[in-house]
């Protein structure tokens, strides 16, 4: 098996949805994302061997997505091109794919990311107004079409809304909000627990634009109608503990404690890295920004969802014979404040590691200052197909940054799954 590098890597501003149609659809996302990272590589687009794209809601123009992305970025036809869905985590399913077929010999270079534009999620007939209207389609005469029209109920023209079908699991019949609400409920995390995460989150993030930490991976969109935008737009720079109090709960109104505000944001965005083989760095010459030492799928109760990366960190780390000490600094997806917390309380808990996990006691304590340094989703947004790709593509840039060596990125997985991968700050091959 061959070694597997990050050589670079672009996003676009994540753009929180604000109530009406986003500027972009996810493949212009990532046209832009992708057009100035080929750019400015000393290989021609036609060179890749793959483009692999992960993509939760692609519109009905935008069928095999990473195909209309490669071909709009200058692929050409002979590049071939193929997406993935792992919910949450499509971005890293992609990233995984990719690194597969470079380990095993198949590709050398390959693009590799992940998109979204959750704001443009589409809204859907009911089965009862689809019905009717496709049995007015198939209705021979008029007479046959009239008594199809008689049918039709003012209620049937109540749309379904595919972002909250997307958002819920149907399986237990609970949205990924109260999933979190069961952690919470199961770890004893408070309602001001979750606030101070959620604080700390654009704090951070807050901080890591001023210092300019994401300009190395952040890349300027520009509309057809004239709207541009240069970094994220979901912070919120004058947010408190006490505005966050306000905020009522979103998914248990009667006793629960998530929040809009404690919760990541609904999001569009996209992250692409290139990946590629020793040799391929050799003949372009290309510099090295990381490599990709492990990955690490796991499945978990979907009514707990929050939990994968409890799992798959676990089985990571005990195949590398490493332990939570050895990791410099992690980035795991925030996909709501009590998750996090939750993840964290399980591997430190010596009783939920024993029964759950295998182990004889706690995995370790994950040190709060080595925990998504720049902030997380809750302040920049997670647009779903995209944040596996971006948490990856951040930690390679604070190792690089922070002059250490190795990081863990994971997520968390609607349905009930985790992923984790294992990077290592490296210069040269």
């Amino acid at each position: 098996m061959r070694e597997v590098y990050i050589v670079d890597g672009a996003r676009t501003p994540f753009l929180k949805a604000r109530g009406k149609l986003g500027s972009f659809s996810a493949s212009d996302l990532a046209v832009h994302a992708g057009k100035e990272l080929l750019g400015r590589q000393p290989f021609s687009p036609q060179d890749l061997d793959e483009v692999v794209i992960g993509c939760v809601i692609p519109s009905a123009d935008e069928t095999n997505i990473a195909r209309v992305i490669a071909l709009r970025l200058g692929c050409g036809k002979t590049v071939p091109a193929w997406t993935v869905q792992r919910n949450c985590a499509s971005g890293m399913q992609a990233l995984d794919s990719a690194m597969k077929d470079i380990a095993t010999g198949r590709h050398d270079l390959v693009l590799a990311g992940g998109t979204e534009a959750m704001s443009r999620a589409p809204f859907l007939f009911s089965d009862n107004m689809t019905n009717l209207y496709m049995g007015f389609l198939s209705a021979k005469n008029w007479k046959m079409k009239a008594k199809e029209l008689a049918r039709f109920r003012p209620a049937y023209l109540m749309p379904v809304v595919a972002l909250m079908k997307g958002l819920s699991d149907s399986l237990v019949n609970l949205s990924m909000g109260q999933t979190a609400e069961n952690l919470a409920y199961r770890f004893h995390i408070t309602r001001e627990q979750m606030d101070q995460f959620a604080l700390e989150s654009h704090q951070f993030t807050a901080r890591a634009q001023d210092e300019h930490h994401f300009n190395n991976e952040l890349l300027p969109v520009f509309s057809n109608r004239g709207d541009f935008y240069l970094t994220d737009d979901g912070l919120r720079r004058d947010t408190s503990l006490e505005k966050l109090k306000t905020l009522k709960p979103m998914f248990d109104r009667k006793f629960g404690n998530v929040t809009a505000g404690n919760s990541a944001q609904v999001t569009d965005g996209a992250a692409l890295l290139l990946l590629a083989s020793k040799e391929a760095i050799q003949k372009y010459q290309l510099p090295v920004l990381a490599r990709i030492v492990d990955i690490e799928w796991a499945g978990v109760d979907p009514a707990e969802m929050g939990l994968g990366p409890v799992y798959a960190t676990n089985e990571l780390l005990r195949r590398q014979n490493l332990q939570m000490d050895d990791i410099n600094y992690w980035e795991i997806n925030e996909a709501f404040a009590a998750q996090v917390l939750a993840c964290i309380a399980a591997w430190e808990s010596d009783d939920y590691c024993r029964k759950n996990l295998g182990r004889d006691q706690a995995l370790g304590k994950l040190d709060r200052n080595k925990l998504n340094i720049d902030g997380g989703a809750v302040a920049l947004g997670h647009p779903v197909g995209a944040s596996g790709a971006r948490i990856v593509l951040h930690l390679a840039q604070i190792l690089r940054r922070q002059h250490a060596k190795k990081g863990v990125a994971t997520i968390c997985i609607g349905g009930g799954q985790g992923g984790a991968m294992l990077i290592e700050n490296v210069t040269e091959v």
